[in-house]
């Protein structure tokens, strides 16, 4: 059995983690010492092979500090959780968030889906509406054949949806 890279304790979590591309360290730590690494913030160190080194990038100490000024969240900790703290992370974080969005989802914009269904139903809605206008005018025109023709046309379609 393995034991902790920072204490003497049996190592019940092995984490990979990816440096760069074909690039990866195996961390070996007891369960006390991972919930550190993985949920404190971390200063200006990361954990090594053989404990603790100086972070790689200096730039990467800076990355981390960055803070919402409206909640106090700092880039560490959402990476740690997973969750902002609130709306205006996003344009705190921006910088950071971009990348990341990009990685995940191809995209940095929601487009989101429009049901199959719903451009058919969006058009007779139109639709609807345009008759309806029809008939008040048709009404008003006191052209009641014409009325009735429209307001059979009306029926017809919120039938069918």
């Amino acid at each position: 059995m393995q034991k902790c890279q920072k204490c003497s304790n049996p190592a019940t979590l092995h984490i990979t983690e990816v440096l760069a591309e074909n690039q990866f360290e195996e961390l070996h730590m007891c369960e006390q010492c991972a919930s550190k690494y993985l949920y404190e913030p971390k200063s200006k160190t990361a954990l090594g092979k053989a404990g603790l080194e100086p972070a790689r990038d200096p730039e990467d100490a800076l990355f981390h500090q960055n803070e919402c000024p409206s909640c106090g969240i700092k880039f560490v900790e959402f990476r740690n959780s997973g969750r902002l703290g609130c709306p205006h992370d996003y344009q705190a974080f921006r910088e950071e968030l971009v990348p990341l969005l990009e990685n995940i989802h191809g995209e940095v914009k929601h487009c989101g889906k429009v049901p199959r269904r719903g451009q058919q139903n969006k058009e007779a809605q139109n639709e609807l509406v345009q008759l309806r206008q029809r008939l008040k005018q048709a009404v008003t025109r006191e052209d009641y054949e014409e009325a009735a023709r429209l307001r059979d046309g009306i029926k017809q379609l919120e039938e069918a949806e």
